[in-house]
């Protein structure tokens, strides 16, 4: 029995932070049932077609759930919708833009009033109240508004992350505040409110750069791949033209570094490297040393160096490097998912479980699952088809 088997969650969601919020309620077993617009659907099935026609952040975030297609402007739907979420939901998430919800009539404060043991989530931008309370809010900007570009590229231009990190630092407290009110409700038998900002959830993931610019001092500068306050820490280039990365944490390293990677002994006891400090400040003359000195070697005879040294480095791989990582083969990390478009690999939720495997259930096709639902609910299949007819669904 997986933890949150019997839980039914109930979301209005796009894009990712909601989406990856769910997807992970419906790992540990919960019933996950998505509500989209017919025809159309959650937006982020359109952003791409790389996995077999359907989009890549879709199929990353979506596994494991039911569709369920209902125009909500429709009076019978938006029926529908509230029956669901009274009778069925334990959980409501929600990502619309803001206010809509409320428009809705799924708001808290009049759910909560039918049905005080229901667990809301709103997740936005900005949050509920406040000056930027109904800002657009995507993960570019988000990522810009907490400071994260600040910190992050080169020194002449920022950069943003990969991927989209706002929305899933968002979702990932969407998904523990969720988990936290669950276990509450457990002891108090009431549910509560929940309100997830993206912007505040990745202020909190920028808390070291905040806290080194504490009281107005300077803040970390931007330093591509290598770490702002920390050296000899990021990429070195090797004399086989490929890079190897390498991150020293303490003076024990940085003088098992000299001796044994490095070949050069006396370098522990050279006053311009004594510290971390000096040598974060001297970084271009002891980079010039190491890029020399890695030179004349192979990147695979410095990673050999580097691990009889026993000083952390790792390879700098790229997507398709990571689908054949030796390590996630080794540990059995993937599974196979259905999707519309046939099964597809799927890496397991990290985190081991003792017994079983979290759930990996098949990616669902728009409205996949609107008959079934509505007959749980009590229509019958000739009232499928006349809402279905309607347009209501």
């Amino acid at each position: 029995m997986r933890p949150l088997a019997g839980i039914t969650v109930v979301t209005l969601e796009h894009a990712i932070a909601a989406p990856f919020a769910t997807r992970q309620l419906a790992d540990l077993g919960a019933r996950v049932i998505k509500v989209e617009r017919p025809g159309v659907g959650d937006f982020a099935r359109g952003y791409d077609e790389r996995v077999r026609g359907l989009a890549s952040h879709f199929v990353w975030t979506n596994r494991s759930k039911e569709s369920l297609t209902l125009d909500v402007k429709h009076p019978e739907a938006r029926a529908i919708l509230h029956r669901l979420v009274l009778e069925q939901a334990d959980v409501v998430v929600q990502n619309l833009a803001p206010g809509a919800a409320a428009r809705l009539g799924l708001s808290y404060s009049a759910l909560s009033a039918k049905r005080p043991d229901l667990i809301v989530c709103d997740i936005s931008g900005y949050g509920a109240d406040g000056p930027y309370r109904d800002k657009k809010a995507y993960d570019l900007l988000i990522q810009s508004e907490a400071g994260f570009l600040s910190v992050t590229g080169t020194e002449d231009e920022p950069s943003k992350a990969g991927p989209s990190i706002a929305d899933i630092a968002a979702g990932m407290y969407a998904y523990s505040s969720i988990l936290a009110a669950l276990l509450q409700r457990e002891r108090t038998g009431r549910g509560q409110h929940l309100d997830v900002s993206m912007l505040e959830s990745l202020v909190e993931w920028m808390n070291y750069p905040l806290y080194y610019a504490f009281e107005g001092a300077p803040p970390p500068s931007r330093t591509g791949a290598s770490h702002a306050t920390i050296y000899p820490y990021g990429p070195f280039p090797a004399g086989d033209g490929r890079t190897v990365m390498l991150g020293l944490q303490n003076e024990r390293e940085w003088a098992v570094f000299c001796k044994t990677v490095l070949r050069q002994p006396e370098l522990a006891a050279d006053p311009r490297f004594s510290a971390n400090s000096r040598r974060s400040a001297a970084r271009s003359e002891l980079r010039a040393i190491i890029v020399e000195a890695f030179s004349t070697l192979t990147a695979d005879q410095v990673v050999e160096r580097l691990d009889e040294a026993q000083i952390a480095n790792a390879q700098v791989n790229d997507m398709h490097a990571v689908w054949q990582h030796p390590q996630l083969k080794a540990r059995k990390r993937w599974r196979e998912v259905d999707t519309p478009a046939g099964p597809v690999p799927a890496l397991l939720p990290p985190g081991s479980w003792e017994e079983g495997d979290p759930r990996m259930d098949g990616v669902p096709a728009l409205g996949e699952h609107s008959a079934a639902i509505l007959v749980q609910l009590g229509y019958s299949p000739d009232q499928v088809e006349k809402l279905r007819a309607a347009g209501a669904l």
